[in-house]
């Protein structure tokens, strides 16, 4: 299943911010008229749908270990100890992605407005050559052989 269809804890956030449903917004950043923001939201939009996908595999697995009708004889701490682990990486990269998407969100220009063209300058381009520097007496001379 892609990305596309999975759902994120941001989508409404993305809606509201792009005016469309997520799914029409992957279809506008194919296009050649989509800014920069929204293909760099969707990208990190994807990402995100991964990462909260591991959050709740990693969540659903330490459920069902630690489960009120499951055979005690069956848990293992060491089990348990490693899901921890995968469960703070997981749910450090979904932060660190919500963090980048609410930067972008802020930073990103207001619709309808495009970002400015390459920056132009109003000053010429220099062309004159700076004349030679002066050579120091005796540079480069050849001591005389002396009888």
């Amino acid at each position: 299943m892609s990305v596309i269809d999975k759902t994120s804890t941001q989508d409404t956030l993305l809606e509201q911010a792009f005016g469309a449903p997520v799914r029409e917004l992957y279809a506008q950043a194919t296009g050649p008229e989509a800014s920069a923001a929204l293909v760099r939201a969707l990208e990190l939009r994807s990402f995100l749908v991964v990462a909260e996908e591991q959050v709740a595999r990693v969540r659903d697995r330490v459920h069902a270990a630690t489960a009120a009708d499951r055979d005690m004889n069956e848990l293992s701490a060491d089990d348990l100890r490693f899901d921890a682990q995968w469960l703070e990486a997981a749910l450090s990269g979904r932060n660190g992605y919500i963090a980048a998407l609410g930067e972008l969100l802020r930073t990103m220009p207001e619709p309808g407005q495009r970002p400015p063209g390459p920056v132009q300058f109003a000053q010429k381009k220099i062309t004159a050559v700076a004349a030679p520097a002066p050579v120091p007496p005796r540079a480069g001379a050849v001591r005389a052989h002396r009888p």
